[in-house]
């Protein structure tokens, strides 16, 4: 992974305390990937951690307006999209809005997403199923319909940063090195359901089982290994890291193990599915309540797909770290 330039630590004395709604992960060595599901999530390697805190809980509507109300800051779903961005973009798309799960009345074919996400005018952080909703009552529900540039400029305002990758796996997993998800290696213990994800014929019948069809409160499963909540399921997290197809190759000697690897290549990011729309891609983590065992087995710490920087959509919000020289 090449390297880039993170945010500067922050200095002992202005380090996060324990009722700051942080958690403090120390360093430490785990095996970072899986060979088991998606060719993107391999090869399993080796890498080293520095220690680092990190949010409890992804960031939620309550926290979010609190940032909009203190810097006046305008997503970029309220926004209407920059024509020179889109060639052949239709003029009358060029319009404030996001993707909206939309879910169809019956079986479709699961080969094109366009039959359950809509791009939905006026659908934005504060109306996240369009112009006339609202997030009275999901105030402790993670903030959706966030950018990279929002989730970006939230982190700088907290004096915080988005999560690498991996410092964002290694939190996942919560201590369980290797295991296949963030509390072990079965998905519904006990047939105890430890996060929010879809059950039911994906896209179109979602049975509930787990208690939501939608985002559920941050804190409604049961924290990880580390006191960590939804780090699978519910909302999709953005880390800061340029998206590569695939892990570098692990390293032949101990010695060599990546310290703090911080991504690929900006360049490299791009979509080649789309040549003609150069927009870069972030990677995400941890699935989303729309991660189905038939469709999108990415409920798991080493899952992980790329996301454009200029897209929201009602299944993908943000949590911080903070990087400190010392440990508490």
């Amino acid at each position: 992974m090449a390297a880039v330039t993170p945010r500067p630590t922050v200095h002992p004395s202005r380090r996060p305390s324990p009722d700051s709604g942080m958690v403090w992960i120390a360093g430490g060595t785990f095996r970072m990937g899986s060979e088991r599901h998606y060719p993107e999530e391999a090869p399993v390697h080796r890498v080293s951690m520095d220690g680092f805190w990190i949010d409890r809980t992804p960031v939620t509507n309550r926290q979010f307006r609190r940032f909009v109300e203190a810097t006046g800051h305008i997503t970029v779903a309220e926004r209407p999209p920059d024509p020179r961005d889109y060639p052949g973009a239709l003029p009358h798309m060029l319009k404030a809005g996001s993707l909206v799960f939309s879910p169809p009345p019956h079986p479709v074919p699961l080969d094109d997403l366009r039959r359950w996400w809509t791009f939905t005018f006026g659908a934005s952080w504060r109306r996240p199923y369009g112009r006339d909703s609202s997030i009275r009552g999901l105030e402790d529900h993670p903030v959706v319909h966030v950018a990279y540039a929002d989730a970006d400029a939230y982190a700088a305002w907290a004096g915080k940063s988005l999560p690498t990758e991996a410092e964002w796996e290694y939190a996942a997993r919560g201590g369980l090195d290797g295991a296949e998800f963030a509390w072990g290696d079965e998905l519904t213990p006990g047939g105890r359901h430890m996060a929010n994800t879809w059950q039911g014929a994906f896209p179109h019948r979602n049975t509930r089982e787990d208690g939501y069809e939608r985002t559920s409160p941050v804190m409604a499963y049961p924290p990880n290994g580390y006191g960590l909540y939804d780090m699978i399921g519910n909302v999709w997290e953005w880390t800061s890291d340029w998206y590569e197809p695939g892990h570098p190759a692990a390293a032949a000697k101990p010695c060599c193990i990546p310290q703090n690897p911080r991504g690929g290549r900006e360049e490299a990011s791009h979509d080649p599915g789309q040549p003609a729309i150069r927009i870069p891609r972030k990677v995400v983590k941890g699935g989303s309540h729309l991660c189905a065992p038939s469709y999108c087995r990415r409920y798991r710490p080493a899952a992980r797909q790329p996301e454009p920087i200029d897209t929201s959509m009602s299944h993908v919000g943000f949590r911080c770290v903070v990087r400190t020289t010392t440990a508490p």
